[in-house]
């Protein structure tokens, strides 16, 4: 079954970097857009950016734009998000997902939080 395990997360300082990982499995990962989507408290689910299948093509939303970088490793069935000067705001649970109508199951998600 389609299955997504994203790890990375932790505690950082304003300013700081992470880079988030998302292991697939279950489906021909090459051939879907992907996408990253977070969750901070009491806030909906948003979109932060996609990748095409091909890992030629990406999608930012303005809080990510020139901040964030997705990137993916089809050989490993593998996304990866790269976050940058890093803010309070982007607190949040980070998921990935393929980027369909219908999403497949939700991983357990990465932990980020950004404080001094």
């Amino acid at each position: 079954q389609v299955q997504f395990v994203e790890s990375g997360g932790g505690l950082v300082q304003p300013g700081g970097s992470l880079r988030l990982s998302c292991a697939a499995s279950g489906f021909a990962f090459e051939t879907y857009t992907m996408n990253w989507v977070r969750q901070a408290p009491g806030k909906e689910r948003e979109l932060v950016g996609f990748i095409t299948g091909n890992g030629i093509d990406t999608y930012y939303a303005d809080f990510a734009e020139g901040r964030f970088v997705i990137t993916r490793d089809n050989t490993k069935n593998t996304l990866y998000l790269q976050m940058n000067d890093l803010k309070p705001e982007d607190t949040a649970v980070y998921y990935c997902n393929q980027r369909t109508l219908i999403p497949s199951p939700w991983g357990q998600g990465t932990q980020v939080i950004v404080s001094s």
